[in-house]
């Protein structure tokens, strides 16, 4: 049965956190792109993690809190637009927020990132800050895109 709007609720409440140090790795893609996934502990006993992807070269970074029973429920993307359901477009920072009735497709303008693409840490904070997500530990820097190629 899928997330209902109501538990979509209770699991941002929910207190999560993740333990330990975030290494961006490799993406097995051969992109140029830096991706890392970290374990969230959840209170209620959700079963959660989160993944990250960072391309230098394209100006883009996501941060997916991921429901291994559902997918993707709650995101940052910074650096492309996304086309709603409804036909319109949002613009090239936005956050998607799960609901019953498009799942995690709808997108909106997110005011608490404020922070440029081009610092992945520092939008890591507000992104685990808004969440709710408590990392005990800390985020490494990805490359940047001078360091890809050396």
């Amino acid at each position: 049965m899928p997330l209902t709007d109501a538990e979509f609720a209770a699991l941002m409440t929910d207190r999560k956190q993740i333990s330990g140090n975030i290494v961006w790795g490799k993406d097995e893609g051969h992109s140029p792109a830096r991706v890392f996934r970290a374990e969230v502990e959840s209170a209620a006993g959700w079963s959660l993690f989160v993944q990250g992807r960072y391309n230098p070269l394209a100006g883009t970074l996501t941060y997916a809190l991921i429901l291994r029973t559902e997918g993707r429920i709650y995101g940052l993307c910074m650096g492309k637009d996304h086309h709603n359901p409804q036909c319109n477009q949002v613009g090239e920072k936005h956050k998607h927020r799960w609901s019953e009735r498009y799942r995690d497709k709808e997108a909106y303008l997110p005011n608490d990132i404020t922070a440029s693409v081009s610092d992945p840490v520092a939008v890591w904070e507000q992104f685990c800050d808004e969440a709710g997500i408590e990392h005990d530990g800390r985020m490494n820097p990805p490359l940047q895109a001078w360091e890809i190629f050396q």
